[in-house]
């Protein structure tokens, strides 16, 4: 894989510049850990069920789920009588799942864990599921690479990742025009190409089956939504307390104008389709 380049006047001739994925990660988790992404997480559990189904999540089958936020797969998956772990880097938000689980009467293990150093040994799970996180990962080669040293050979992984053309997508994109990414770090989006998953795991794959799927957010309207992003979701919500008042107006102006742009429910209230791309990776028998 290639990696991000600095020009040689900085950088001794040959080297490549490496962003400093510690640094990253730490922002990263802090931004997550603020909000509350369960309030947006619930609204998204259809994306785990279907997502289980693709990966033909089979009773007794050893589950994990990767960056699992408030529990979507893991739930999914256990709604399937499959023995499932559970994990994230944020305490809070596998608080929330394990509620979530109580509450329905399902078994779930949760752990606290980094998804670019899992904290299991090789080939432990016949399946690693995760919706919309581990995609969020400043490492991307590590983090894949994880998934598959943690699934036994003949095992799935099961992805969902939103794509790059796609409403989260294209927010990400607006966002970085106004507060943009560290320097040489991978977009979450190219998660959702399927030449990049070729890229990260077809050396290790059997097969990769991919479809494009739509998530419908359903909202009151542009102002319902942004306002539950700006008090909800972390990376809307630290992107505004990054700007000031007219960094924000425009901010905002432009998301709006993205919402109406991609609103099919016309003017009584928002229904937005959001691609993704759902992966099913069978890792190679050894």
């Amino acid at each position: 894989m290639d990696k991000p380049t600095q020009s040689t006047s900085t950088l001794p001739q040959g080297r490549a510049a490496q962003p400093d994925f510690a640094a990253i990660k730490h922002r990263q988790q802090a931004t997550w850990a603020s909000g509350d992404f369960a309030v947006i997480g619930v609204t998204l559990q259809i994306v785990g069920e279907t997502l289980a189904e693709a990966a033909d999540i089979r009773a007794g089958e050893t589950v994990l789920d990767v960056a699992a936020g408030n529990g979507n797969a893991s739930l999914a998956a256990a709604h399937r009588f499959a023995r499932v772990t559970s994990t994230d880097y944020v305490p809070a938000l596998l608080d929330k799942g394990r509620a979530r689980a109580e509450a329905e009467g399902l078994k779930i293990d949760f752990r606290i864990a980094d998804a670019e150093d899992l904290p299991f040994a090789d080939s432990t799970f016949d399946v690693a599921l995760s919706t919309f996180g581990v995609m969020f990962t400043p490492d991307h080669a590590r983090s894949s690479s994880e998934l598959l040293r943690v699934v036994r050979p003949g095992g799935r992984i099961g992805l969902a990742s939103w794509t790059p053309e796609g409403l989260v997508g294209q927010l990400f994109k607006t966002i970085g025009k106004y507060v943009p990414p560290p320097a040489g770090l991978r977009s979450p989006a190219m998660w959702g190409s399927e030449d990049y998953l070729r890229e990260l795991f077809g050396a290790q794959a059997a097969g990769i089956r991919i479809t494009r799927r739509s998530f419908l957010f359903r909202y009151a309207s542009t102002g319902h939504w942004l306002q539950v992003f700006k008090d909800y979701y972390g990376p809307v919500q630290k992107a505004f307390a990054a700007l000031d008042g007219a960094g924000q107006a425009a901010l905002e102006a432009d998301i709006t104008c993205m919402l109406h742009g991609a609103n099919t429910a016309g003017g009584a209230s928002l229904v937005v389709p959001s691609e993704y791309l759902e992966a099913v990776i069978v890792k190679r028998s050894e």
